[in-house]
């Protein structure tokens, strides 16, 4: 198994929040405190650092105690270019992704993408639920090496911004989960409402 202190976790909470109303989902209230900290207190106790990728209101993520790191590729251009700044300030050889609004992600996510990019010596590890045509790849939460940077820097200098896109040529272990709730992203304030109370 890959050593958990080797391991970073990002929280993409750089996006712009429009299908909420262009606010800051990661700082939405969600059950008495803010949706990004419900991840990063599930995503904490499997990684050895902690960071979050953010790219307004930087003083609330910063309140949270972990650092926080905005876009350096463009502004607001989407997941990749937060992986991309989150891969520059990473010190540890393994970077595992989750975004801000997901307060459900599993307890055993990092375990279960890290013994799976061993076994199949793989280069990125990305959580899949569902199977035949109700399967759902979720690329925004995967396991990858740190020394990939340099390949998803050219890959956003040739105008790429899908994740699924990048990781194409690379050799991604596919990891399936069978709780699909435990991926759901809240992107309403009507769904923010909703899983309130569930």
């Amino acid at each position: 198994m890959i050593n958990q202190k080797d391991i970073t976790g990002l929280i993409l909470a750089g996006g712009r929040g429009s299908r909420m109303g262009n606010v800051d989902k990661g700082l939405q209230a969600f059950r008495d405190a803010p949706m990004a900290l419900h991840v990063m207190l599930r995503l904490s106790p499997q990684v050895g650092d902690l960071m979050i990728n953010a790219n307004q209101n930087l003083g609330p993520y910063e309140s949270f105690g972990v650092p926080v790191w905005p876009d350096e590729f463009g502004t607001f251009a989407g997941p990749l270019a937060g992986l991309q700044s989150g891969l520059n300030h990473c010190t540890t050889s393994y970077l595992v992704t989750a975004p801000c609004d997901t307060p459900f992600l599993p307890t055993d996510l990092v375990a279960r993408l890290s013994a799976a990019m061993q076994a199949e010596e793989a280069d990125v590890a990305v959580a899949v639920t569902g199977s035949g045509q109700a399967r759902q790849p979720h690329p925004v939460f995967c396991l990858l090496k740190t020394s990939l940077l340099p390949q998803l820097t050219d890959y956003l200098q040739d105008g790429g911004r899908k994740v699924n896109g990048w990781y194409a040529n690379l050799k991604v272990a596919e990891v399936q989960f069978d709780d699909e709730a435990a991926f759901r992203n809240i992107n309403t304030l009507e769904e923010l409402r909703t899983f309130e109370v569930l």
